[in-house]
């Protein structure tokens, strides 16, 4: 059986504590509304309603005990959230067909079941426990009709259930439909509640690695002119020796290790300056599509991958943006040389639009790589960090940096072993006789 879950699960152990204690809270509620009711209708202890319900308050005591001390034992905390859930509407069934069956107002407990449970679970979780408290409630309200179960007052003596079968059967359909309505409704609540809390944490993960990046920034700016400069008159100065001094075979092939590597970190310093200190671009307004489909071509020309990446694209026309070409062209291309270095062998790259209600627009790049594990995703932006035998671990950095310039924010979604798919989106405009 697939029970309805809602995750992470590691949230269900606080909140299965409350529920002990509402149910202990609950049961002394009961236990001494129960009392009250007693003394003031002088019903005696042996009735068989008073047994029923005092029985019913010690198992719910004793399970909520039960429940307290499995609770930090148990793994599959979904199941447990479901199974005690199920067992509740059992004592919820009970309570009603003690306190009156068919003329009890504590059937509403079985809304209040279903509202938790979409809390703990999820919407489906809760439809499946309306399907179960419409049931239940159904099948003690027709066995009742029947004659099967005899429903008894305070005083132990049968009451009378003389009603019309169209009047039960109306109040058994209103107590369903009204499960199922405050199983969607609280279950269409309880999964805004988690999207939005879920978006906040993003958001405020966001701003926390944007404050980051913004102080390092400012010394890493500083740090790399002080390298750039004197590494320029490096490689100049080898160049000069290298045109003009003669040398052995061996000496001309370190004079090239030289060199290159002088590139390399020059290369390295120009990349670090552009994270640490983006350049303000030039904004104009793009043709979208265009400006894709371009980027595209050359990266498919590009020897190093063409033989080994396929790229998808789902592109829509005539969308516009406002930004730098050349940043969007950075951006885009880094995120490929990303998702290919990601790809072990031969894979694909996907390249997607989607439009948002005619104000945004979403890029997204996915690839069939290895996948980027959970616990590295809230690294991925850091400069320097990868999890890639290749590459200086900058480009994301720099993707990152240009897409927060234009107020907007990079989101990720990986799986080990299937793949990463990057997203952002960007405002559009509308040129005049686009």
């Amino acid at each position: 059986m697939n029970i309805p879950t809602s995750k992470p699960e590691g949230d269900l152990y606080p909140k299965l504590r409350l529920l002990v204690l509402f149910r202990i809270l609950f049961a002394s509620i009961l236990l001494g509304s129960t009392v009250i009711l007693q003394l003031s209708e002088d019903a005696a202890l042996s009735s068989k309603p008073l047994l029923i319900l005092y029985g019913l308050i010690a198992g719910i005591l004793i399970l909520s005990l039960v429940y307290a001390v499995m609770l930090p034992r148990i793994r599959r905390v979904t199941l447990f959230a479901f199974v005690q859930i199920a067992v509740d509407t059992i004592v919820v069934t009970l309570i009603v067909f003690a306190t009156g069956g068919y003329l009890s107002f504590f059937s509403f407990l079985y809304l209040v079941v279903i509202i938790y449970s979409s809390v703990l679970l999820n919407r489906r979780g809760s439809m499946v426990m309306a399907v179960v408290c419409g049931l239940q409630y159904s099948m003690m309200i027709g066995l009742e009709h029947y004659g099967i179960l005899i429903p008894l007052g305070l005083e132990g003596h049968p009451l009378p259930l003389e009603y019309e079968w169209s009047r039960i059967l109306y109040k058994v359909m209103f107590t369903v439909l009204a499960c199922f309505a405050v199983a969607f409704l609280s279950g269409f609540l309880a999964e805004q509640t988690r999207r939005t809390r879920g978006e906040l944490k993003d958001m405020e993960d966001h701003v926390k690695r944007v404050e980051k990046l913004a102080s390092m920034g400012e010394m890493a700016a500083g740090l790399a002119h002080e390298i750039k400069n004197p590494l320029a008159s490096l490689a100049g100065s080898i160049q000069i020796l290298k045109e003009e001094l003669s040398y052995s075979p061996e000496n001309h092939k370190l004079m090239q290790i030289v060199l290159r590597e002088t590139d390399r970190l020059n290369s390295l310093v120009s990349d670090f300056l552009l994270f640490a200190k983006p350049p303000q671009g030039n904004l104009e307004k793009v043709k979208l599509d265009r400006a894709l489909e371009e980027t595209l071509e050359l990266f498919e020309k590009d020897s190093a991958y063409a033989d080994r990446i396929s790229i998808k694209r789902q592109l829509l026309p005539d969308i516009w943006v406002e930004m730098d070409p050349v940043h969007l062209r950075q951006v885009l291309w880094n995120l490929l040389l990303n998702a290919s270095e990601a790809i072990e062998g031969g894979g694909t790259i996907i390249v997607t639009m989607s439009s948002h209600r005619a104000r945004k627009v979403s890029i997204a790049v996915a690839d069939t790589g290895v996948g980027i594990p959970e616990a590295c995703l809230k690294n991925i932006y850091d400069p320097f960090f990868t999890t890639k035998t290749r590459g200086t671990g900058l480009g994301l950095s720099i993707v990152h940096r240009i897409i927060e310039s234009y107020a907007s924010r990079m989101d990720v979604e990986s799986e080990p072993g299937i793949g990463t798919t990057f997203r952002f989106r960007l405002n559009r405009v509308y040129p005049k006789g686009a």
